[in-house]
Order: structure tokens, then sequence, then C-alpha cells
């Protein structure tokens, strides 16, 4: 190992979800497990002149497993209890999530970032005797947007930008 090389906490990745109309989302806060699972969907076969089989990744189903204290005046629990609690089905059980790579900065302070609409697909609640807890998954619904974000609030909200971040000027 290189001595510029530097391990990623994982307090690096912030994520960040729509609750509103507006253009901003809110971080993910509260929350104890945030774990992405790519699930690649493979295709395997072997051809009868060679000794090995070849394997390609075809898709994936990825999911996001979640579990989170439920706080009161936090916009984004509110939308997952709202959701959980009143068994919401089909779009109203849609979330937009962006991940943040707060430990890439590029030109002007615009960090490379990840958007992609999920179904909010509820597990459990009220697991625990300390605080009432939610747990599910988060299933993709739609491809990945790449772009990057900015923020203004030390990074309690950010800003979205589909595509390339453009260079320094």
């Amino acid at each position: 190992m290189t001595n510029n090389q530097k391990l990623v906490g994982r307090h690096k990745r912030l994520a960040f979800m729509k609750v509103g109309t507006e253009g901003t989302y809110d971080r993910i806060t509260g929350f104890t497990s945030l774990i992405e699972g790519k699930e690649a969907k493979e295709y395997a076969r072997q051809y009868i002149d060679e000794a090995t089989e070849r394997t390609d990744v075809v898709g994936y189903a990825t999911g996001i497993e979640y579990a989170f204290d439920r706080y009161t005046n936090n916009a984004v629990h509110e939308k997952i209890a709202n959701i959980t609690d009143d068994e919401l089905l089909g779009v109203d059980a849609q979330v937009e999530i962006v991940s943040v790579d707060v430990f890439e900065e590029k030109a002007g302070g615009k960090y490379p970032a990840r958007k992609r609409t999920y179904s909010v697909v509820p597990d459990t609640t009220g697991d625990g005797t300390d605080a009432l807890i939610y747990s599910g998954n988060f299933k993709a619904v739609s491809e990945i947007v790449k772009g990057y974000c900015t923020t203004t609030d030390k990074w309690q909200t950010c800003t979205f930008v589909e595509g390339e971040i453009p260079a320094e000027a």
C-alpha cells in the first residue's frame, strides 16, 4: 500500500431522500443499517469444446436493507413510517434516494453521486424495547442516474445534478 492511500470510512458515503417537491434531498439520519446488495443475475453455461464454465452478469436486482430508530421531526423517517404504517402500494410506496461519495470532492465543491428510485418494502416495526425500530428493504425500480451533488448546509440537504461534473474554468 502506498503512503497516499487512505481508508474510506463508511460515514463518507452519505444517503439522501427526496421528501418534498422542491429539488433538494434530505439526509438519511438515525439509520443503524443501510446495506446495499447488488444481487447480480448470472447467465452460466459450459460449451462442449471448453473445460471451464463461463459466467456473465446479465442484470441486477439491487436492494438496500435498512433499519432505523424512529425520531420525530425527521422528514425521511416520517415518509418511510407513513408508507409502512398506512401500507401504501405502487408508486405511493416509492422514494428517490441519492448516494454521495463525500470523500471524492471534485471541481468547486461538487461530489460524485448516483440517484435511483426504489420501492419501500417494509419488514418490521417495533423491534426492540429502547426505541421504535423500522426495518425493511428499498428495492430498485429504476436505472441508476449518475451525476453530482452540492450542498449549502454542511450536508443536511443536497442538490442533485444529472450528468458529468463540469471541469474547472
